[in-house]
């Protein structure tokens, strides 16, 4: 990643990892980022080089592969969920009218299609008016379900925390409800479409009666219910069956040859218009209000986090070398973190010793000698001038008669993520001096663990042409 550029993911994502990676450091305390700082400062605003410095961090630590692990369990979540409930939207539809053996009570099965699903609609309203009240975000059951089950499936230690970063990326910017919202009602639109789908081929290939029956209420309490509850179907041209169907149909053994059709279209009015139409256009309205907001969506800089990070961003002096315990694994300056391309050729030194003649003799023009870095101020200047223009290649010039300490490996890799290729040079011992063999082996494998090619020979040519 150069400091130029994010890497290719969207505004919403750069803001997740970004809100991850606060999370993280809120919890765990501040991470090593003096190089993500560095990098970041080449931003022309504060909320770019926050992201920048997340950004950075996250491709270091290896968060953005868990990014990526957790959107496909996201998808593989949502698939798994929206079979579920197209077999559960099957299962109503066959509950609800049985094997056509017995006649189907016709209040009883619309129970069994719209019960639940109303019950949880009203939860959900219910949910919405408690946050435009007391700021509570709520999305429903359904959608918080699948993100807790995406986390799961990730198998990560970080997607947990990405799952937390998420929901309070969208609470900050009140779109907690959209997004969860929209996986809800669309969940529970492909059940009730399957469960229409089914109810229209079981009316279409069997023989049903429909009959309604009481021990408590009275005929016209269902004579009420059955023409209030069938008046908004039949302005879609539904039908609703007439005062004597009704009476008849709750006749025990009574011919209900004449009013099957009647009956069958009342049901399917009320799957339709309260059950399927409602999902529908709450599922629309959710999915319009997310996409909206996904474009307004940003960082909240007002967090004390943020806060305390532009002072960090922006200070008056930085500092350089060792001041933190020593890493677990050193950083590698894996290709993610280096420029892809770059101009020119550099060559500098790192801590060389008087004795050893600097620079080499006949230098080429074509060569940029970068000197020989000894103090902070240096190595701060020569990182600052690469980061905003990448060398092609790079060449650092090292003593191997010194041990290969912890601020001088860092250096290393801070310069080589600021070239497109980096070699490093093992300069031989001045004349009359053997090299301690054992010192040279510490650096040999210092220098494999970061992935960067070292030799004791000059290099010169391949820093001039670009090959040996």
């Amino acid at each position: 990643m150069t400091s130029h550029s994010l890497p290719s993911l969207n505004k919403l994502d750069r803001l997740w990892v970004t809100e991850a990676i606060r999370l993280r450091e809120e919890y765990a305390g501040p991470l090593e980022d003096a190089e993500a700082n560095r990098q970041a400062r080449q931003a022309k605003d504060l909320p770019s080089m926050i992201q920048h410095r997340a950004l950075w961090l996250a491709r270091r630590d290896a968060l953005l592969d868990s990014l990526n692990n957790w959107r496909q369990s996201i998808r593989l979540t949502g698939i798994f969920l929206a079979l579920l409930a197209l077999f559960t939207g099957i299962g109503l539809g066959i509950a609800a009218l049985g094997d056509s053996h017995q006649p189907v009570n016709v209040f009883w099965a619309l129970g069994s299609l719209l019960g639940l699903n109303l019950l949880a609609l009203m939860i959900w309203l219910l949910g919405l008016a408690l946050n435009r009240r007391f700021k509570k975000s709520t999305g429903g059951l359904l959608g918080r379900f699948w993100l807790w089950l995406a986390a799961r499936l990730a198998r990560d230690d970080r997607a947990t925390l990405l799952m937390r970063a998420l929901l309070s990326l969208l609470r900050q910017n009140n779109l907690t409800r959209w997004l969860l919202g929209t996986a809800t009602h669309s969940l529970w639109l492909i059940a009730l479409g399957s469960a229409l789908l089914t109810l229209l081929i079981l009316l279409a290939t069997r023989r049903y009666g429909f009959i309604w029956e009481t021990t408590i209420l009275s005929e016209d309490t269902f004579v009420f219910l059955t023409q209030a509850l069938g008046a908004l179907p039949s302005l879609f041209g539904f039908q609703v069956p007439s005062l004597e169907q009704i009476r008849l149909s709750g006749v025990v053994n009574s011919d209900l040859e004449f009013s099957r059709q009647v009956w069958a279209s009342w049901l399917t009015g009320m799957l339709i218009v309260y059950g399927v139409l409602p999902r529908l256009l709450l599922g629309i309205f959710c999915y319009s209000r997310w996409r909206c907001g996904r474009r307004r969506i940003q960082l909240n800089l007002s967090l004390p986090a943020y806060r305390l990070l532009a002072d960090r961003l922006q200070p008056t002096s930085e500092r350089l070398g060792v001041n933190d315990p020593a890493p677990a694994q050193l950083p590698t300056p894996g290709t993610g973190n280096r420029p892809i391309s770059g101009a020119g050729a550099i060559l500098v030194g790192i801590e060389l010793d008087d004795r050893l003649p600097w620079p080499p003799e006949s230098l080429p023009e074509t060569i940029a000698d970068a000197g020989v870095l000894d103090d902070r101020a240096q190595r701060r200047q020569l990182l600052e001038t690469m980061t905003q223009t990448p060398p092609a290649r790079l060449v650092v010039a090292c003593d191997p008669r010194r041990s290969p300490d912890r601020g001088t490996l860092n250096l290393i890799t801070e310069l080589s993520h600021c070239a497109a290729q980096t070699r490093l040079w093992l300069l031989p011992a001045p004349a009359g001096e053997v090299l301690d063999r054992e010192r040279v082996n510490d650096w040999n494998e210092a220098l494999e663990r970061l992935g960067i090619p070292y030799a004791s020979n000059s290099p010169l040519n391949w820093l001039e042409h670009g090959h040996d």
